[in-house]
Order: C-alpha cells, then structure tokens, then sequence
C-alpha cells in the first residue's frame, strides 16, 4: 500500500499544475505597477531633480512593456515620458526629452536601456529591482558615460477594486 501513495501523490501535483494558468507558473515580472521617485535618496549630478515623478509599468499583450512616466519640474512643468518595448535589444518609439527611441535588454529585474535620438545614442541606463521587489534603482549616463543621474523609485502598493 505504500507503494502506491507516492505516484497518486505525484500525479495529483501533475494534475494541480495543469489546472494552473501559464501566468501562475512563469515567474512574474517585478517592474510591474506603480512607482514614485525618492528624491531624497536619488542623486542628480547634471541638472535639477524633478519635484515628482510616478512611473506606471503594464505588461503588454505581445510579452513586452509599457511605461507611462509623469514627472513634475521645479517650476511646475509637467513632463511626461514613455514607451512600449520588448526586452529583445530593438529600437521601440520613445517619448520624451532625451530621444526618440528606446532599446531594451535584460528583464524585469534588471535592464540596460539605450536612447537615441535621430539614431545617435544620447543617453544609457541599467535599472536594478531590489529582491524583495520593492525598490528600483536606475542610473542614466551620457552617450560618452559621464553620470546624468541615480534614481530611487518605490514600489506603491497596489490598490484593490471593491466588490459589491
């Protein structure tokens, strides 16, 4: 009787897996949902740092992402950035200041990206997702590799939908 409790407990994992979806199984991407910059503990060694900025993460329906980015200058100036790109190396539309497009390599945990402008690189970064998934780090350099700046962004929690 022994014998048998291990393949029936086996095939019962089998079966639970099966029943699971994709999303379940593959391992999230940790960039996704909302997040704020921590002027205090970011450093801008060219230029002013924003008063503000929220980042929004989505997920896109061909395995890419999309960011939304709004930031608020000193002066009040909104400036809102984004993009919708693959983690495959190619060069996506961007919008925003720095550039006109945007590649992307690595994954959500860690990413180097590079911006062009008229197909001249104008600036590169590498964005790190802390472990526990609550912080990101991003530090952008200059085309020739002088630091523009560090950014600290938290992760804001997300916010459930009540059901009636």
């Amino acid at each position: 009787m022994k014998h048998l409790k291990s393949p029936i407990v086996l095939a019962c994992l089998v079966a639970a897996a099966c029943l699971l979806p994709l999303d379940a199984l593959a391992q999230a991407n940790p960039r996704i949902g909302t997040w704020k910059l921590d002027v205090e503990k970011s450093t801008y060694q060219q230029g002013k740092p924003p008063s503000s900025e929220t980042r929004t993460y989505a997920a896109t329906d061909d395995g890419g992402l999309q960011l939304i980015a709004n930031a608020v200058l000193p002066s009040g100036t909104k400036q809102p950035t984004g993009y919708r790109a693959k983690f495959d190396g190619k060069d996506y539309p961007y919008s925003g200041t720095a550039g006109d497009t945007i590649a992307i390599t690595g994954d959500g945990w860690a990413s180097d990206a590079t911006i062009k402008m008229g197909g001249k690189i104008t600036q590169t970064s590498h964005s790190v997702v802390s472990k526990n998934g609550k912080r990101m780090t991003t530090t952008t350099k200059t085309a020739s590799g002088y630091p523009i700046n560090t950014r600290v962004y938290n992760k804001q929690a997300e916010r459930s939908v009540p059901t009636r």
